[in-house]
């Protein structure tokens, strides 16, 4: 007999823990609620509190009813990241469109845009939504920053199996506490810390507190998306610039270093290769780019960079400006964007560690062919020690990433997009940054905008849940499955 991957039981354990990040979620959507009350916005009150209480509600049914089915294991926690980050993104679609009378597929790109952090967006007028939409999209990087599964089994999910299968299966591995509850609670209380310290500092530059707050939020999570037409630009301060790079890169450090450097009282930020990797591509490549474009304007070189690197997506210049560079520039920022932030940060791309792993990969594999046989030449990074196993995950990874990037923009080419601009914005978007050349707006065939909203979700993810998912619903819906599973039920019934 043929063992079964996926059962009953596995369904009924995913509804269970998804069922508390529903709570979660609904509770957060709840928050725009003050925001429209403080700015008279009682009209849109009903609409935003009726989608988050469906949420909190189904999502108490799910979790109380298949409460005994609660053997979580890491295949359910890939299920469950998967479906959270979907969900979540459906519900703000859908107080979108209930607020804002906007088409479903639209509504689904801006709320995936703004969860993923990928700052991209369809309206061309930002500056006439609602102040309660404007913090909702905010409030949206915020949690998905520090991600949607993450921020809520700090708090609602007590430690354990299910809360290390959990943090697994959104691409977390570092530990800054023994247990993971306490590495989320002190995750969430330095991520706090730094948002109140980001929205002190633009308060105190001038900004007026709704603007401080909402810059703040998708600065320190690398999200970008803006409440400005003309994003970052708007404020034409480079006071404003120099905090948004400050925050841009203190999101895309991860929490483990940002953790010892509050310990040592700064002395081991250099320690982190990560992070001196980061520093180094920012002053390198905004040289090389100084060098190369006399038109631009040294504050929106380096604060671009600094952008693309940090995969946050803000930006000083218009789509239209970008669009215009010359190619050797898009180029680097779609190579920085590809590379991305620290694993464990707030950050997307690939990650600098894989990318330093595969380059050490490589090199091993040179020195042995050249070195004398029988010599052992070890291979570290910051001086652990890399096994073959994570050598192998890293290429493995980055092949299926590039996979799926050249499938994105193929069907941009398809639908007759100019090739590097498409590349630019899809690597833009499958890095889950938000810097675009301005050829992804609402006006978008349907094929395209789907393409889109999925290469952000598989992004954000890492790819590796999304791919379970399929996996297992093609082997569940495969005709010679369904086939089996309909003789199994016939020969039960006739038994």
């Amino acid at each position: 007999m043929a063992r079964r991957y996926f059962t009953k039981a596995d369904a009924l354990t995913i509804f269970h823990f998804l069922g508390i990040l529903m709570q979660g979620i609904g509770i957060v959507l709840l928050l725009p609620v003050i925001v429209a009350l403080i700015y008279g916005e009682f009209e849109y009150i009903l609409p935003l509190m009726a989608p988050a209480l469906c949420s909190i509600a189904l999502g108490v049914a799910l979790h109380k009813n298949f409460k005994k089915y609660a053997n979580l294991k890491l295949k359910h926690g890939m299920f469950i990241s998967s479906f959270a980050w979907l969900w979540a993104t459906l519900i703000g679609a859908v107080i979108m469109m209930a607020c804002l009378h906007i088409h479903f597929v639209d509504a689904l790109f801006e709320n995936m845009s703004a969860w993923t952090g990928s700052g991209m967006t369809f309206f061309v007028n930002v500056e006439v939504l609602p102040y309660s939409i404007l913090f909702l999209r905010s409030l949206e990087q915020w949690v998905g920053g520090l991600g949607v599964v993450i921020i809520f089994i700090g708090i609602l999910i007590r430690s354990g199996t299910a809360a290390a299968r959990l943090y697994k299966s959104e691409a977390r591995e570092e530990k800054i506490k023994p247990s993971i509850a306490n590495t989320l609670k002190k995750t969430l209380e330095i991520y706090l810390i730094y948002t109140g310290f980001g929205i002190a500092l633009y308060i105190l530059a001038g900004l007026p507190v709704f603007d401080a707050v909402n810059l703040a939020f998708t600065s320190i999570s690398t999200g970008g998306m803006s409440i400005k037409n003309l994003n970052v630009g708007f404020y034409q301060n480079n006071i404003i610039y120099v905090i948004t790079m400050f925050l841009m890169i203190l999101g895309a450090i991860s929490f483990n270093v940002h953790y010892k450097v509050i310990k040592t009282k700064g002395k081991s930020i250099f320690k982190d290769i990560q992070f001196r990797v980061m520093a180094s591509f920012i002053i390198f490549f905004s040289i090389v780019i100084f060098l190369t474009n006399s038109g631009i304007v040294p504050m929106d070189i380096l604060f671009h960079v600094v952008s693309a690197v940090t995969t946050t997506g803000s930006n000083i210049s218009t789509a239209q400006t970008i669009s215009t560079w010359h190619g050797s520039t898009l180029i680097i920022l779609m190579a920085l964007m590809v590379i991305g932030s620290s694993a464990g940060s707030t950050g997307g791309g690939l990650k600098i560690v894989r990318f330093i792993t595969v380059l050490k990969g490589i090199n091993h594999t040179i020195s042995s062919i050249v070195s004398p046989e029988g010599r052992v030449i070890p291979t570290k990074i910051a001086g652990k020690k890399l096994t073959e196993r994570e050598v192998r995950e890293a290429g493995a990874y980055i092949s299926i990433y590039f996979i799926f990037l050249v499938f994105g923009w193929a069907i941009l080419c398809f639908y007759g997009l100019d090739p590097l601009n498409a590349l630019f914005d899809v690597v833009s978007i499958i890095s889950n940054n938000g810097l675009s050349t301005g050829i992804v707006w609402g006006g978008l065939p349907m094929i395209p905008k789907i393409t889109l909203i999925f290469l952000m979700w598989l992004g954000r993810l890492e790819i590796i849940p999304v791919l379970v998912v399929f996996r297992t619903f093609i082997e569940l819906t495969s005709p010679r499955k369904v086939k089996k599973n309909l003789i199994n039920r016939t020969q039960k019934q006739d038994f």
